[in-house]
């Protein structure tokens, strides 16, 4: 296999794990509340979204392509699919306000940070590896 075959094999397969682990631990989270004042004011949700794109943009750092941040948004939206699809006595995710601004806010992040790590690999040259100072003989 080439080299960049290789790395895209790599990048997608990290991106499937870090979807799952971001779906189920995004899931626990999203119902989370901390009362304000005497109203419940939902913080996990904001944090679970928060946890989705840093864990795309690190993909789309670390695999220097946009097609790893990609694939953890649609198996992350597939797998919170499946999770919010069980029958009543088994849903995860319910269809509320909460609920719903974790499923639609996952394509939301999703969008949002295909943008962001697009817009970031075009600003970066090429070949910009950091600029090191040669070794010098001693």
């Amino acid at each position: 296999m080439k080299r960049g075959a290789a790395g895209t094999v790599r990048g997608i397969a990290a991106a499937v794990l870090a979807a799952l682990f971001v779906a189920a631990a995004g899931t626990v989270l999203h119902r989370q509340t901390v009362p304000l004042s005497g109203v419940e004011v939902p913080w996990g949700v904001v944090a679970a979204l928060v946890l989705l794109a840093s864990a795309q943009l690190w993909l789309a750092a670390w695999s220097r392509s946009i097609i790893p941040t990609a694939v953890a948004g649609v198996v992350g939206y597939a797998a919170v699919g499946v999770f919010s699809s069980a029958g009543p006595a088994k849903q995860l995710v319910l269809g509320d306000a909460v609920g719903n601004v974790w499923v639609f806010g996952i394509a939301a992040v999703t969008v949002v940070m295909l943008v962001a790590a697009s817009r970031l690999r075009a600003a970066q040259p090429a070949g910009a590896a950091v600029a090191v100072e040669p070794l010098s003989p001693r």
